[in-house]
C-alpha cells in the first residue's frame, strides 16, 4: 500500500505532515537555502544556509508530529528559537520592519506545500487538502514565532540605541587634574539619571579624579525621583573618596527643591560651572582663584 495511503488510513494529517518534513528534510533545506531569510543571514557559504534550513525543518517535523501545529509554545521551536532570533537580529539589522520579515518567513511556504502537493499526487483530493492546509498552519505558526522573535530583536535594538543616546548625551569632561565635570542638558529622568551616576563615578575610578562637578544649568525641571538621584550620585561619589559639587541650580529648580521638602544641606552647591571649578581648584590648592570674600564657604 503506498505510504501516503496508509497515513491516510491510520495516520493523522499532522502526522502526515511530519513525516514528509523528515522524509525530504534535505530538499526542503536546499530549496529553502535560496530564499532571502536563509541566503542574506548564512553568508559563508550555501552549505551553511542548507544547513539551517535543515535544522528549522527537523524543528518543524517535532512539532508536527506532536500534533501541535497551531502552538508557537510548543517544544518543537524550542531547538531552533536562538536560530531564528539570530536571524531575525541579523534581518532587522539589515533594515528590515518586522512586516518585512514576516513577508520573507512566507516565503518558504510556496516551496514546501507544492512539495507536499505533489507527493500526494494519488491520494484522495480531501486528503491532500487536509494536509496541506495542516502544514501551512504549520508554517503560518512558524511565522507568528518569528514575528515575536523580531519585535523582541527590534525592542531590544530600541533599548541598546537608547542607551547609547543618554550615555552620549552625558559625556564626562576632566576640566582639571583630579577634577572631572557632567555638563547635563535636556530633560532629567529617573533612567538618564542612573546613567549620571554611573557614567560619573566611572569617572571618578578612571580619572582618579577627587572633585566631581554636576552641573544642571541646562536642566528644565527636576522631579523628586531625579533629586534623589542626584542626592544618591552625591553619597556614592563620597563613598569613592570623591567630592560631588552641584552646579547651577536656578530659581525654578531650587524652588522645586523647597517645594519637595528635600534636604540639600550637606550637598556642595554653586551658581555656575565656573564658581564649581574655582573651588575644586581652591581645595586642591591650586592657587589660581581668589578664595571667596571673607574667606566664606557658600555650601
Amino acid at each position: 500500500m503506498p505510504e501516503h495511503e496508509a497515513a491516510g488510513q491510520h495516520g493523522s494529517p499532522a502526522r502526515e505532515v511530519g513525516d514528509f518534513l523528515h522524509r525530504r528534510r534535505d530538499r526542503v533545506a536546499r530549496r529553502w537555502a535560496d530564499e532571502a531569510l536563509f541566503r542574506t543571514v548564512s553568508t559563508v557559504s550555501r552549505d551553511e544556509a542548507v544547513e539551517a534550513g535543515g535544522a528549522l525543518v527537523d524543528a518543524l517535523a517535532a512539532v508536527a508530529l506532536s500534533g501541535r501545529v497551531a502552538d508557537p509554545e510548543a517544544d518543537g521551536f524550542a531547538a531552533v528559537r536562538e536560530q531564528l532570533s539570530r536571524m531575525a537580529a541579523a534581518r532587522t539589522r539589515a533594515g528590515l520592519s518586522p512586516v518585512q520579515v514576516s513577508h520573507e518567513v512566507d516565503l518558504l511556504r510556496p516551496p514546501v506545500v507544492d512539495l507536499l502537493a505533489a507527493e500526494l499526487a494519488g491520494a484522495p483530493a480531501e486528503w491532500v487538502r487536509e494536509c496541506t492546509n495542516t502544514l501551512t498552519v504549520l508554517l503560518g505558526t512558524l511565522r507568528l514565532v518569528v514575528m515575536e522573535t523580531a519585535l523582541g530583536e527590534g525592542r531590544a535594538l530600541i533599548d541598546r540605541q537608547r542607551l547609547q543616546l543618554l550615555e552620549a548625551a552625558t559625556p564626562v569632561i576632566k576640566l582639571w587634574d583630579g577634577i572631572v565635570a557632567v555638563p547635563l542638558i535636556g530633560t532629567l529622568d529617573s533612567a538618564r539619571s542612573q546613567v549620571v551616576m554611573e557614567t560619573l563615578l566611572e569617572a571618578v575610578v578612571d580619572q582618579r579624579a577627587r572633585f566631581a562637578i554636576l552641573d544642571i544649568t541646562g536642566v528644565p525641571t527636576v522631579d523628586s525621583l531625579v533629586a534623589q538621584h542626584l542626592m544618591k550620585t552625591v553619597a556614592a561619589a563620597r563613598l569613592m573618596d570623591a567630592e560631588c559639587v552641584v552646579s547651577g541650580i536656578r530659581p525654578a529648580i531650587a524652588q522645586t527643591i523647597v517645594h519637595l521638602g528635600l534636604d540639600l544641606g550637606t550637598v556642595v552647591t554653586r551658581a555656575s560651572l565656573a564658581d564649581a571649578l574655582g573651588h575644586a581648584l581652591r581645595e586642591l590648592g591650586a592657587g589660581l582663584v581668589p578664595s571667596a570674600p571673607g574667606g566664606v564657604d557658600h555650601r
